[in-house]
């Protein structure tokens, strides 16, 4: 029966994306190029990306940030979602997959809307505020997830009010729900409980990846 189950939800996936998601070159060969350059197969499947690039739409967003670029699978569904004059800046700690998102980037054609920063996240945040960057539209999480409580502080500090936050990756196949010793997971467990807890932020779990994971949605709450 879970096999079947299983079975099922991989035609109802794919069903999804051959409905809602269209063929494009450079994105549809991203996971091939990524192999290549021996970089994790770890990006955002196809049809979160459409998702992330409805947001930007929807939030009718001009400056997004995200934290955790990879290859730029994510940025570049992100950067064509963008206005014209619209700015993404992604930070990413490995220099090898920032070279490799540059030049991904390029080929997307949005690497005029990126701007890609090479540094841990946590030390690079900070700079955003030093240099006095607006305040984003949007933010898009998926990093490291020990330290995703972190990257939920500064969201809210670099986020203007009625901005949106998501986060990938905080189901963890449930194991969230009994983190044990754990590092990743208990990072991601108390994410979740800043989110839900915060009175800044109106936040919910929604369930992807056939169940087995989830992402986070939260809008900072305008002041009152």
């Amino acid at each position: 029966m879970q096999q079947q189950n299983e079975q099922r939800a991989d035609l109802i996936g794919a069903y999804v994306r051959e409905l809602f998601v269209p063929r494009d070159e450079v994105l549809d060969g991203f996971e091939q190029e990524l192999e290549r350059a021996g970089i994790p197969l770890i990006q955002v499947p196809p049809e979160l990306g459409k998702l992330l690039g409805l947001l930007v739409r929807l939030m009718r967003s001009r400056r997004v940030l995200e934290i955790g670029t990879l290859g730029g699978y994510s940025a570049a569904w992100m950067a064509r979602a963008l206005p014209e004059g619209g700015r993404l800046i992604t930070l990413e700690k490995s220099a090898k997959h920032a070279e490799f998102a540059r030049s991904f980037l390029a080929r997307a054609g949005v690497v005029d809307k990126v701007e890609v920063v090479v540094g841990s996240a946590l030390d690079t945040l900070p700079a955003l505020l030093e240099r006095e960057e607006p305040q984003f539209d949007m933010v898009f999480i998926d990093a490291d997830k020990e330290s995703y409580p972190g990257y939920l502080d500064w969201s809210i500090r670099l986020l203007r009010p009625g901005g949106l936050i998501v986060a990938d990756n905080v189901l963890r196949g449930g194991k969230v729900m009994e983190p044990g010793d754990d590092a990743v997971l208990n990072g991601v467990a108390e994410f979740n409980q800043h989110a839900a807890a915060s009175p800044l932020l109106d936040s919910l779990i929604l369930p992807n990846r056939n169940g087995q994971d989830g992402i986070l949605l939260a809008v900072v709450r305008e002041q009152q």
